[in-house]
């Protein structure tokens, strides 16, 4: 069974899944559950996965963390997992396009596919999806909204770059 709780952030209220094997998901106020389709799962504050994912997205969100040590369970295929595991080696504070990402797991002709993937990332912010952007370096589309996007980015960005958006 899962485990589940709300935490506030400067990007609204995120709900965090885990389960026996690591954190399964961070997902945003108004997300879909078709875009991330999971079991059920019980109201539990005091998982230890769920207490140390709140912990360190907290130091994230203060500037104390650029990078998280929780165990995560992807749940998906082997592509979207290959996808997901790739956002982890964005650095804190760069940014990537899904070209590159999709150059990173050996299909290069796969970014349509990557974008696909990229949007369905159940661990937001720890799988740093808002660090995908367009070829141009404009933001596209993010599961959190652009107005999130943008927040974790300049939260990153030290220069604090202004973002294109493109609709």
């Amino acid at each position: 069974m899962l485990a589940r709780t709300v935490i506030d952030s400067p990007v609204g209220r995120l709900t965090l899944v885990a389960g026996d094997e690591g954190l399964v998901a961070v997902l945003w106020p108004d997300d879909d559950p078709a875009r991330v389709p999971l079991p059920s799962s019980t109201e539990r504050a005091d998982h230890p996965v769920l207490v140390e994912s709140a912990r360190q997205l907290a130091d994230y969100f203060v500037g104390r963390r650029e990078s998280f040590t929780i165990a995560l369970d992807f749940r998906g295929t082997l592509f979207q997992v290959a996808v997901w595991r790739a956002l982890l080696d964005i650095p804190f504070g760069e940014t990537r396009t899904y070209a590159d990402v999709a150059r990173r797991i050996g299909r290069p002709d796969a970014v349509r596919a990557v974008g696909a993937a990229n949007g369905r990332n159940p661990i937001s912010i720890i799988a740093p999806c808002h660090r995908v952007v367009g070829s141009g370096g404009a933001l596209t589309g993010f599961a959190g909204g652009l107005a999130a996007k943008r927040v974790l980015l300049d939260l990153e960005r030290r220069d604090q770059q202004l973002w294109r958006v493109m609709d």
